[in-house]
């Protein structure tokens, strides 16, 4: 007496191979008669460039008409030789607690960096209401003065 598994079991062989679900897709069959609904002009439209076979449109071309990329005005530049930083206000600073020792580490648990690759600036917006220990790349000089007026100190790494 066979089991269960047994009679359910399908053998593979190249009879019964079978593409995996989803992977054929339906070809649209085009230009087939009126019919089909995809006759005559076999859904590219009237005449024109893209009703001819290889064309291809560039992207933002308009037609011969000035692109609106060129119609707009521009204005400053990027300057590749920036220094940019993560920057880091000293009221940020008064989540922690007093006489914290605060590094990248820290400030990255606490949410305050926004980009991994870039390094840290200390600036000196607005007020610091305890004494901490910081350690990051650059600080401004208020930023220094307002952290060591409360008996704090900022290492620049």
């Amino acid at each position: 007496m066979a089991t269960k598994k047994a009679e359910t079991a399908v053998l593979k062989n190249l009879g019964n191979v079978v593409p995996a679900k989803g992977s054929n897709i339906k070809v649209k069959r085009l230009g087939r008669g009126i019919g089909s609904g995809l006759g005559k002009t076999s859904a590219r439209g009237g005449k024109g460039q893209t009703a001819r076979s290889g064309s291809s449109i560039r992207a933002g071309f308009e037609g011969g008409q000035m692109p609106l990329y060129r119609r707009l005005p521009k204005r400053g530049f990027t300057n590749l030789f920036a220094n940019r930083f993560n920057a880091i206000n000293i009221s940020d600073l008064n989540r922690f607690d007093a006489g914290a020792e605060i590094d990248r580490e820290a400030l990255t648990k606490a949410g305050l960096i926004r980009f991994d690759n870039l390094p840290v600036k200390l600036l000196g917006k607005g007020n610091l209401e305890k004494k901490l220990s910081v350690k990051v790349n650059k600080a401004s000089a208020s930023a220094k003065q307002a952290v060591e007026k409360l008996g704090g100190k900022v290492e620049e790494i």
